[in-house]
């Protein structure tokens, strides 16, 4: 994974300015262990990727009948990972999904309450609109600094259209059953994408299951513009993930989502009104 130097005045945890914020009671510092089945990816170590199907297989793979491998994750030939992993989500609902990732990235103590011993800051690279769901955050792009173990990495999240990945299914549709986060991730700092995330959330008895899919490294490496097409060449010649990456993403995930979980409908039920 390539780390980002700290930034001066951005920090982990809670200061007396982010416990002034209306939302500091949600904040809790500690994490829940990881769940079974995440400790059980961790002792089996990498798989084969056929288990893991690659972005252009994600609808089948989300969206189709056939058994899948929920939690584990993959190396494959070209220098990259792919990761996969499960959440439950009691008492949250996939519309919930939508409003979170429109209304916490504009505040660094917003971020913060998603992962409090890993994310450091958060901001929009534009204003996004006054909109609520899906409508505030596809199209716009979040830029974070937040440790994957122990690295810092400053990312650019770009979120898109499900489309964009090929997610047509009528489960996503307005008042269905599901919503998928999708988005193209890339390095803040210079002009270089490295990958694909998509977090689908279904309707579930009592809540709702999230599976997360990431898809980073080796062919996915590409420049946004000219001089980032000229990097990308080079760093997919040198970066080439690893186990130690992979893992360390399915940890970070394995942490953040539950920890989201645990919060997010109180959160939503006093704020959910809130741009």
């Amino acid at each position: 994974m390539m780390r980002s130097k700290p930034v001066a005045g951005r920090y982990l945890g809670y200061r007396a300015a982010d416990e002034a914020q209306r939302y500091a009671r949600f904040f809790n510092p500690e994490l829940a262990p990881l769940a079974p089945h995440v400790c059980a990816a961790l002792d089996r170590g990498v798989v084969p990727d056929v288990l893991l199907p690659p972005v252009e297989d994600a609808p089948e793979n989300l969206f189709g009948g056939a058994p899948v491998l929920e939690d584990g994750f993959v190396l494959t030939a070209d220098g990259g990972m792919r990761v996969s992993i499960r959440t439950a989500m009691p008492g949250v609902t996939p519309a919930m999904i939508d409003w979170w990732f429109g209304w916490h990235g504009d505040a660094a103590a917003k971020y913060k309450l998603w992962h409090p011993q890993a994310h450091v800051h958060v901001a929009w690279r534009d204003t996004p609109p006054a909109a609520a769901g899906r409508a505030r955050y596809i199209g716009q792009t979040s830029i974070v600094d937040e440790y994957i173990g122990s690295d810092l990495v400053r990312g650019a999240i770009r979120f898109v259209p499900p489309a964009t990945l090929g997610f047509t299914d009528r489960s996503l549709e307005p008042g269905g059953t599901a919503t998928i986060v999708c988005a193209r991730l890339g390095l803040a700092d210079a002009p270089i994408d490295i990958g694909f995330l998509a977090h689908q959330v279904r309707s579930v008895p009592g809540g709702s299951e999230m599976r997360s899919r990431f898809w980073m490294g080796g062919r996915h490496v590409a420049g946004r513009n000219l001089a980032g097409s000229m990097a990308a060449a080079v760093a997919k010649r040198v970066l080439r993930l690893t186990e130690s990456d992979a893992r360390n993403l399915l940890v970070h995930c394995g942490q953040e989502m539950p920890h989201l979980a645990a919060f997010l409908p109180a959160l939503f039920a006093e704020f959910g009104d809130d741009a």
